[in-house]
């Protein structure tokens, strides 16, 4: 994630920021120019500093504080480029549904922060009727439990993964080391991107000799994965135990671990962060995010400024009694799964400007 400021006083800015704590002025994200502007109103819209030339308005979710995200004014669409992929929102004349949907909404504009500047494909039900990315947030009904889950681009997002407790609890019951609604959100679009990037690109064979043949049947795999578990070898060659049921949920997790990665590192380097620890005298813990992991760098270059700041900030994390941020091992296997998800990005990329 890139680092913000408001363009009025200069104060430094979090990306769900809806209004400058300093000089009060309204404040909305555009993804056009990945900027977040200081807003002036004028009339029934918003002139933004940073682009003063035109309007805008707020996308219509930002009326129950669900967006911050911004669209022209003369637009005919209500919603922005994220919001725009919802298909069922819950029933936000519940309190508490409303406030686990606003949760929610965070993390996924989170995920389309990603998604977007690295120029993935992202049509909804309204360009693909049959397969275009959509999201559904619901409630359990009274007689079961809604299921997280990925079918033909149709992500399915149970409301309770919202309450922390309860998603806590399902993390324990499930030994997970990582649980958390951003983490739901860049998996299950792993299944959506292996069907556009591998299956519709012609990329099966090369994505078997990595990560398995997917024609194995899913549902006896996830059967043999809650029933057995993981093979007790599956850390040399998967990101998680949950990866080893099945090749399309290895893709998916080692997708979203991808995210993970590429994010914080711009992240990192927004902030200048450089990992020297005094005790390593070989230099193989230290690193300095000098790049934009956005646009450049290799999978190499990503793992090695990896690497240093994962161990720095688990140890800080220890140090204040928390659990590590990353609990997940980086093996060679792995590694090379990394590559070839940043391998098809960087093919999409460049079919784009061909």
């Amino acid at each position: 994630m890139n680092l913000f400021n408001c363009q009025a006083c200069g104060q430094m800015l979090y990306f769900e920021n809806r209004l400058c704590e300093r000089c009060s002025h309204r404040l909305g994200y555009l993804p056009d120019d990945d900027r977040m502007h200081a807003l002036e109103a004028e009339g029934d819209a918003w002139r933004a500093l940073g682009t003063p030339d035109a309007l805008y308005k707020f996308c219509a979710n930002a009326g129950q504080d669900a967006c911050n995200w911004l669209i022209p004014a003369d637009a005919a669409e209500p919603l922005c480029a994220a919001c725009r992929h919802n298909r069922t929102i819950p029933d936000v004349s519940h309190p508490t549904a409303l406030a686990q949907w606003r949760k929610i909404e965070l993390a996924k504009h989170r995920l389309f922060y990603t998604l977007i500047k690295l120029g993935l494909p992202l049509a909804n039900r309204a360009d693909d009727p049959d397969g275009g990315l959509a999201f559904d947030f619901l409630d359990d009904p009274p007689e079961g439990a809604v299921m997280t889950g990925h079918d033909n681009g149709l992500i399915t997002l149970a409301l309770k993964e919202a309450d922390d407790a309860e998603r806590e609890t399902r993390r324990t019951q499930l030994h997970e080391p990582y649980r958390t609604l951003l983490g739901h959100f860049r998996h299950e679009v792993g299944h959506y991107y292996w069907d556009r990037l591998v299956r519709d690109e012609g990329r099966l064979e090369a994505c078997r000799a990595l990560f398995g043949d997917e024609r194995q049947d899913y549902a006896a795999a996830l059967q043999r994965h809650y029933d057995q578990g993981a093979p007790a070898d599956w850390q040399q060659g998967f990101i998680s135990a949950y990866a080893a049921s099945h090749p399309w949920e290895d893709f998916a997790e080692t997708w979203a671990h991808y995210l993970h990665i590429v994010d914080t590192l711009e992240t990192a380097h927004a902030f200048g962060v450089r990992v020297r620890p005094m005790v390593d005298h070989t230099g193989d813990l230290s690193a300095r995010v000098d790049f934009n992991p956005y646009r450049r760098g290799t999978i190499a270059d990503m793992v090695d400024a990896w690497l240093p700041i994962a161990f720095a900030v688990n140890s800080i994390n220890r140090s204040m009694g928390q659990a590590d941020f990353y609990p997940f091992i980086l093996t060679p296997a792995v590694i090379a799964k990394l590559g070839f998800i940043h391998s098809l990005i960087i093919a999409d990329r460049r079919a784009k400007t061909a």
